[in-house]
Formats: C-alpha cells, sequence, structure tokens
C-alpha cells in the first residue's frame, strides 16, 4: 500500500517548470508550480479520513520551519482512496479548524487514473510513479527535477526526511 521512499533516476530528471503545471486552489484562484522556482516544493495527495491524516500537522510544522527558508508545500486533497470529503469547503475547513494549515491546498483532484490531474499523468508516463495511497509525498528541487518520492509512512517530521528537504533549500 505505501510506497518507499524512492530516489528518482538522473535519466528522468525532467523539470516540472517544462510542462507549466497549474492546480485549482480551495481558497480559489490557481497553484501554479512555476511561482515557487527557486524553491523545494513538497507535494502531497492527502485526505481527510485516513489513517495519515495526522501528518497535515507535520506538514504544518515543516511550513512554519523552513517555508521561510525556501520550502513550498502544497496538498492535493483526493477520493481517488474515497476517504476525502464530497466538497471542497468541507475539505478546507477541516484543515484549517483542526490543522491550522497555513500552505496552500488545491481543490479536490484526482491523482491517479484516465482522469488524474497532468502532473500526475506526467510524473507516470516519465517516472512510472503514480501515489498507492494517501499522503505519498514527492520532493522536487528549486531547478525544478523530482528528487525523491516518498510513501506514507514516511513521517514528516522524521530526521531523515527533513534532512532530505533541507538538502535542498536554497543556499542565501
Amino acid at each position: 500500500m505505501a510506497v518507499q521512499e524512492i530516489n528518482a533516476t538522473e535519466q528522468v530528471k525532467q523539470s516540472i517548470y517544462n510542462e507549466n503545471f497549474t492546480f485549482q486552489s480551495i481558497d480559489g484562484g490557481k497553484i501554479e508550480l512555476l511561482d515557487f522556482k527557486g524553491n523545494a516544493i513538497l507535494i502531497s495527495n492527502t485526505a481527510s479520513f485516513c489513517g495519515f491524516t495526522n501528518q497535515y500537522k507535520e506538514f504544518q510544522e515543516l511550513y512554519d520551519k523552513y517555508g521561510s527558508k525556501g520550502l513550498t508545500l502544497i496538498a492535493i486533497p483526493s477520493d481517488d482512496f474515497m476517504q476525502e470529503y464530497d466538497n471542497n469547503e468541507e475539505v478546507k475547513d477541516f484543515c484549517e479548524t483542526n490543522f491550522g494549515i497555513t500552505f496552500p491546498i488545491s481543490e479536490i483532484t484526482k491523482v491517479i487514473g484516465k482522469d488524474a490531474h497532468p502532473f500526475y499523468k506526467w510524473l507516470d508516463a516519465s517516472m512510472g510513479y503514480k501515489p498507492r495511497w494517501n499522503f505519498n509525498k514527492i520532493l522536487i528541487s528549486p531547478e525544478g527535477k523530482v528528487e525523491k518520492f516518498f510513501g506514507s509512512t514516511s513521517k514528516p517530521n522524521s530526521e531523515k526526511f527533513q534532512k532530505s528537504i533541507e538538502d535542498l533549500l536554497p543556499k542565501y
């Protein structure tokens, strides 16, 4: 069910910025990945009723710790594993009320299958990667290269996880 940590191979390290991926924000408007060029980016497909949902708390802690140092964190709520609310307002309220989320959250988005978001289709086509469960994490370098995939069981507050982020933060 959970994907273990995987390093993206050198042959397939393509920049996400060549594709100009955009997600619809749960707040309205758009989340354009190109806007975060120069930052390390952590993207996770999420769900409100998953056994891993408490990782939202750890994500907020990561964002509080590293957001001002060049980390962008984006949650992608998905009902692909049938553990998400039916509408965006409930997801937004749940995240803000229970976890005080301040990082970007997309609208409920498909991450697997023929109707998957273009970002996830691109990951599957170019790297053979697709989420196998909620809270799969994708770490992207400031240059837009997919560096690592982490499964659901990889804890965002673990030393190893945080080291992976620190290694990608811009050096000022």
